[in-house]
C-alpha cells in the first residue's frame, strides 16, 4: 500500500526545507539532523530519576549510558539507538526512551556507544555488548533483562544476543529488533525498489556502511548477523518491519532465519511506515501502533 498520509505530510515538509541527502552530507551535518528531530519528538513523561553514567570499555575509553528509572520496576531493557553507527546520540532517544519505560514499567537503559567514522567497526558491536554486561552486573531491577534497538541498535540487539549466547550469559528474556541491520547485501528487492528510497535510502545505506566497516569486515556476524551459521538457541524475538524501508527484506529475512532455528518469533510488517517511524515520538500516528505492539509483546515476557 501507499505511505501513510501524515508520513507523505511529512516528507513534503522536509523536502520543503531543501538541504542535502544524508549520502551527499559528512557525519557531522547528518547528525545535526537528529537535534532538528529531537526537537519535534518533545519531551517524554516524568519517570523516577534518570542518572547518566560513563563506563570503561576493555580498551580504555568510556562510553555514556543514561538510566531511565521508574517506580517498582518489573525488569530492565537495554536500548540501543539507530543512525547507521554514525548519528545518533543520548538525547534525542531520551523521549522513545521514557515512553518505553512508563509503558513497560521496566528501567531503560540508552547506550552511546562510540560512533563512525572515527570509531570504525568493531567499535559499535564491542561497546554494544560492554554496555549489555555492566547493565547486567549493576542489577538495577528484578525482573528480566531485555534488548531492544532499531536500525543499526537492532543490528547490535542481534549482536549481543549471539555473543550473549556464546558467552553462557547474561540471560536475555527477549530481543526487540525493530526495522533491523542484518545484512550487507545492498541489491535485494527492498533496497532496489524506487519506492523505497525515502529518508534513509539505498545510497544512504552505502554511505553508512562506508563509514562503518570494509567490504570484507561488514561480511561478519557481528556486523551482519544474519550472517551467522547458527541463531539456535537464541532468546525469543519480536522483529518490527516497514513497508517502505530499504532495510525490511534482510529484518524479514532474519526472522524466518530464526524461526528455522527454533526460535519464538513475533514479527510484523508496518503497512504504509517508512524506515525511521518507531522513533518519531509525537510526528506519526504509526508510531504509535509500533509502540503498542513492542509493549504488548514486553508484556507478555514480564
Amino acid at each position: 500500500m501507499a505511505l501513510d498520509e501524515a508520513t507523505t505530510a511529512f516528507l513534503a515538509a522536509m523536502a520543503e526545507q531543501g538541504g542535502k541527502a544524508i549520502s551527499e552530507m559528512t557525519p557531522d551535518e547528518a547528525r545535526a539532523l537528529g537535534g532538528l528531530l529531537r526537537d519535534m519528538y518533545g519531551p517524554g513523561p516524568e519517570v523516577a530519576s534518570v542518572t547518566d553514567s560513563a563506563i570503561p570499555t576493555p580498551d580504555g575509553a568510556t562510553i555514556g549510558v543514561r538510566v531511565l528509572a521508574v517506580e517498582n520496576p518489573r525488569g530492565v531493557l537495554v536500548y540501543y539507538h539507530g543512525g547507521g553507527w554514525v548519528i545518533g546520540a543520548l538525547d534525542e532517544f531520551d523521549t522513545l526512551g521514557r515512553h518505553l519505560a512508563t509503558r513497560t514499567n521496566c528501567t531503560v537503559v540508552l547506550v552511546d556507544y562510540r560512533l563512525a567514522p572515527e570509531h570504525r567497526y568493531p567499535a559499535a558491536a564491542d561497546d554494544a555488548w560492554t554496555a549489555l554486561q555492566w547493565v547486567a552486573a549493576q542489577e538495577l531491577a528484578p525482573g528480566p533483562l531485555i534488548v531492544a534497538g532499531d536500525s543499526a541498535g537492532g543490528n547490535l540487539s542481534a549482536i549481543v544476543a549471539q555473543k550473549a549466547r556464546e558467552a553462557g550469559g547474561p540471560a536475555i528474556a527477549l530481543q526487540v529488533l525493530v526495522y533491523p541491520v542484518t545484512d550487507c547485501d545492498l541489491d535485494n528487492a527492498s533496497y532496489t525498489d524506487p519506492a523505497n528510497q525515502l529518508m534513509v535510502s539505498r545510497d544512504a545505506m552505502i554511505w553508512f556502511w562506508d563509514h562503518y566497516a570494509t567490504a570484507e569486515e561488514r561480511k561478519n556476524p557481528d556486523a551482519s548477523p544474519l550472517r551467522a551459521a547458527d541463531l539456535s538457541g537464541l532468546p525469543p524475538a519480536v522483529v518490527l518491519t516497514a513497508e517502505h524501508d530499504p532495510l525490511r527484506d534482510e529484518g524479514e529475512a532474519y526472522a524466518e532465519k530464526l524461526r528455522a532455528a527454533g526460535v519464538k518469533v513475533e514479527s510484523r510488517r508496518f503497512l504504509g511506515q517508512m524506515h525511521g517511524f518507531f522513533t518519531m515520538v509525537n510526528v506519526l500516528p504509526g508510531q504509535v501502533d509500533g509502540l503498542d505492539y513492542v509493549v504488548e509483546h514486553v508484556e507478555r515476557v514480564l
